[in-house]
């Protein structure tokens, strides 16, 4: 801890105290070398994450990186940290109701004796209990003992090509399915607040195909990979896996869920900032005798972290952009990329090869977010691109890789659980660099074309 701690102030003296151009400014400055600090205190995990960020947001106030409290605390008052409040508290309510793993066994039981068909199912399950459980963590904690049941019943081992198949998919592809959502989780909610603001539709529209082409293209690779594990034969049926009687509490959280997605849906109707829906099912969970949770249980159970984690993201982004430390750091990138200032094609494969290798040593997705959303679409408007389209190129690419399994924290407790090497998870996740690329230039470009946003304004 003590050489990581060293390395981490190293980075930041350094980033502080060597001249620097007159074109960045002492503002600007400060606020790159608390960034590169607090990134490099995410990635080596040298204190808990939210205390690192609340540690750059501190370092911003008092050694000028923004003129005052307020700026330094841009994130707080921003609605996606308290959407992503709502949504958590929602999917804590759901699990605690029961209805998560029954929708689970629902989903799991329709494969009836097929291993090829269970995969499938997976698939489709980590798009659509997304809509119901946000969380990718907190739905990979409920159906990997669902699944472990199954694996138990057919008398297969950890070891077996179709448990590695299928725990590997849960772990570096089910996240896939949250980001095409506004409400699936930490990623979209910080990147959408980086990116601008954001109504459910308009991100769904936007995000929903290149992540769902990336979710089945992903779940392909695996398939083949272990293509062996799927040959099974006289395998029983799970349809006996019972859920149990629908509870009350079942009812309720279920009427609370679908009216919140409801009015997610049809935002384009009345207007309301995806937070508001997601408050609103925060406060009637909480109410006594009609949600699922006391304050109790919210206070210690919520997640927190995930909260603090965001709004000092939104602050130290903004205090990128703020002080002229993005602009100067992508017109310094642009340098090197001015040659293909009339091949936006070109220019947008180096960013997004750029985007892989900064992935990479950032495996903290919100430091990774925070850091390169800001930078990329400056130079984006330096390159004559579409600022947009840069910015969730940024997302596609960096959230398809979990180079190793620390680097996820919806992931690592599967990977431990089934003794899935890191090698493994490594070589996933450079055949899923290319597949997002790919997805990005032959899917996303045309598609985001399509619906009126261009890679070239």
């Amino acid at each position: 801890m003590v050489a990581k701690l060293a390395v981490a102030a190293l980075v930041f003296l350094a980033l502080l105290l060597l001249p620097m151009p007159e074109s960045l400014g002492r503002p600007g400055q400060v606020a790159l070398a608390v960034v590169a600090l607090v990134v490099v205190l995410w990635v080596a995990e040298v204190f808990p994450i939210a205390v690192s960020g609340l540690l750059g947001v501190l370092l911003l106030v008092l050694l000028g990186g923004v003129p005052d409290i307020g700026p330094a605390l841009y994130g707080f008052s921003q609605p996606v940290a308290y959407f992503l409040l709502g949504i958590l508290t929602l999917g804590l309510a759901v699990r605690r109701s029961g209805l998560a793993e029954r929708m689970a066994i629902y989903l799991i039981r329709g494969a009836g004796g097929s291993p090829a068909m269970l995969y499938v199912q997976m698939l489709f399950s980590f798009a659509a209990l997304t809509f119901a459980l946000p969380s990718a963590s907190t739905r990979g904690a409920i159906m990997v003992h669902v699944y472990e049941r199954v694996m138990e019943r057919w008398d297969i081992p950890r070891s077996h090509a179709l448990n590695r198949a299928v725990m590997l998919a849960m772990g570096s592809l089910n996240r896939l399915g949250s980001t095409a959502l506004l409400a699936g989780g930490v990623t979209p909610v910080v990147a959408s607040g980086l990116l601008g603001d954001f109504s459910w539709s308009r991100w769904f529209v936007l995000m929903s195909v290149p992540f769902y082409v990336l979710l089945v293209v992903g779940g392909v690779i695996v398939f083949l990979a272990y293509r062996a594990g799927f040959r099974l034969e006289n395998v029983q049926g799970i349809a006996d896996i019972d859920p149990g009687r629908l509870k009350p509490s079942e009812i309720r959280m279920a009427v609370i869920t679908m009216a919140t997605a409801l009015l997610w849906f049809t935002d384009f109707a009345h207007g309301l900032h995806p937070a508001v829906p997601a408050l609103i099912a925060l406060a009637v969970i909480l109410m006594p005798r009609v949600g699922m949770l006391s304050w109790r249980d919210f206070e210690s159970n919520v997640g927190w972290s995930n909260f603090f984690v965001i709004a000092t993201s939104l602050s130290l982004a903004h205090a990128l952009v703020s002080s002229g430390a993005a602009a100067w750091f992508s017109s310094t990138l642009v340098g090197g990329l001015d040659v293909m200032a009339d091949q936006p094609l070109l220019a947008l494969l180096a960013l997004c090869v750029s985007f892989a290798l900064v992935r990479l040593v950032v495996p903290n997705i919100a430091g990774y977010l925070a850091l390169v959303i800001p930078v990329a679409m400056a130079a984006a408007g330096d390159l004559g691109l579409n600022p947009l389209v840069v910015g969730m190129a940024v997302v596609v690419v960096g959230d398809s890789l979990v180079y190793y399994p620390a680097a996820s924290s919806s992931s690592v407790f599967i990977y431990e659980r089934a003794e899935i090497e890191a090698a493994t998870v490594f070589r996933l996740a450079l055949a899923m660099a290319v597949v997002a690329i790919g997805v990005v230039f032959l899917v996303a470009v045309p598609y985001w074309n399509l619906v009126g946003q261009p890679l070239v304004e």
